[in-house]
């Protein structure tokens, strides 16, 4: 951990004038309490109080004094902030006045999540692909038109969307995101940049970083970037593929065995048959909103059926191939998608797989060399695979009666999600639509 002093020392080094201490509320969003650099000291020693009554899935108005302690180990300039007036940004905890953690923390829940696996001696890598489209600022949010025309991994020199993209790669980079790759998506106006895995906490830190990253940076060039999982019909949606795998503190990964044909451990082919049982409920987490359901159908390369393979990519679960030896044998769950809280997305998906570690549960046989879009609903059931939720309103009923995923979540945190995200459904229910005005106001 950084010292006070050493903290103090780079921010008068970067010419830092203002600090953002930020959280997220349950649904994801980023808050942030903003001080003038003169505060930083104190903060970092005493912490900073605010008002967690208005958050949502915070406390009640009659106890809403909160208190943020700072993670000085997640210091990063906000490379879009001027010159003068240099922003730099820390993630916070948040504790009671008493000083205990706070259980309806998002990062706190995933922290508990992190310290079971310090008790194992395990480390949870995570390497999520966040996919995000770019629009142009056209005044109609309700029709959003692509930044560009380009297809998956097009190039063109004159392409402005790939001056962005780069613009993009170089600010994360400067906040301490490793960038391995950034190219452009199947639909128009889609791009993806991968940034190198990391442990589960600081990956999270650095999901929510390049969703700010990528909308400000954006913005600079009169942009909208969305991370909706579905803005446009009849296109690829946007996924947040995620590779996962366990090791040692040593760095051995516990994933990897030379005898298997996949490569793959007993403990691997368990956390896999743990995140397939769970995977009905552990969508509503990882994928959470109504618009999700709309990427999570058949034909746009999204997952919708419940099982796994290596090269398949319409499985649920991928283990992909690689040159690079036992360190890279982990397991792609490809139905995450990045409207979710990276926080509870991945507390969520650890949990299910340590209950398949943990009861040494054995997952279904690989999907081999079949396209199971291309299946009958028949010889779906005939191989026993089953489908992801429909609709948010199907995957909080899973979730309600998954007992693994709740208590990792805790009382308070699945209270406030549940309670968000089924006022969420019910305004989408009760909204009409476009589609039903041109289908039926002239028809019925």
């Amino acid at each position: 951990m950084l010292s006070v002093k050493e903290v103090l020392s780079r921010v008068k080094e970067d010419n830092v004038k203002f600090v953002s201490f930020q959280f997220t509320d349950v649904s994801g969003s980023t808050k942030s309490v903003d001080a003038p650099i003169s505060q930083l000291e104190g903060a970092l020693e005493k912490g900073v109080w605010f008002d967690g009554s208005s958050i949502q899935g915070f406390t009640r108005i009659q106890e809403s004094d909160m208190h943020l302690i700072i993670d000085r180990e997640t210091y990063a300039v906000l490379p879009w902030s001027p010159e003068d007036m240099k922003r730099a940004r820390f993630f916070c905890d948040i504790h009671r006045p008493d000083g205990t953690p706070y259980d309806g923390d998002p990062r706190g829940a995933l922290k508990r999540m992190v310290a079971e696996m310090d008790k194992r001696g395990w480390v949870f890598n995570v390497g999520p692909e966040p996919e995000f489209f770019l629009f142009k600022r056209n005044g109609d949010a309700t029709h959003p038109v692509p930044f560009d025309v380009g297809g998956y991994f097009d190039f063109s020199a004159n392409d402005d969307a790939v001056n962005v993209r780069t613009e993009l790669m170089e600010a994360l980079d400067s906040m301490g995101l490793e960038i391995e790759v950034g190219h452009h998506e199947v639909a128009i106006g889609q791009h993806e940049i991968d940034f190198r895995f990391a442990d589960v906490l600081k990956t999270a830190d650095n999901v929510l970083t390049m969703k700010y990253t990528v909308k400000a940076i954006a913005a600079k060039h009169g942009l909208v970037a969305s991370f909706m999982p579905k803005p446009m019909f009849g296109v690829n949606g946007s996924g947040m593929h995620c590779h996962q795998s366990l090791f040692t503190k040593d760095g051995e990964n516990l994933f990897f065995d030379t005898d298997d044909e996949f490569n793959l451990s007993d403990l691997a082919r368990n956390f896999i048959a743990g995140e397939l049982k769970h995977a009905k409920g552990l969508a509503a987490v990882i994928a959470p909103t109504v618009n999700s359901y709309k990427r999570l159908v058949p034909g746009y390369e999204a997952p919708v059926y419940i099982g796994w393979a290596q090269t398949n990519r319409s499985a649920l679960i991928r283990i992909p191939r690689s040159n690079q030896g036992n360190t890279a044998v982990r397991a792609e769950l490809r139905c995450p998608d990045p409207s979710c809280n990276p926080y509870l997305a991945f507390t969520a998906m650890l949990a299910s797989a340590l209950d398949g570690i943990d009861n040494k549960l054995t997952p279904p046989d690989a999907l081999r060399d079949v396209n199971i879009f291309d299946l009958t609903v028949a010889e779906r059931k005939a191989k026993g695979i089953e489908s992801l939720p429909g609709s948010l309103k199907e995957a909080l009923t899973n979730l309600e009666g998954d007992s693994i995923i709740k208590n990792a979540l805790g009382d308070a945190i699945y209270s406030s999600f549940k309670r968000a995200k089924e006022w969420e459904w019910d305004e989408f229910r009760t909204r009409v639509t476009d589609w039903e005005v041109e289908r039926y106001l002239e028809t019925v």
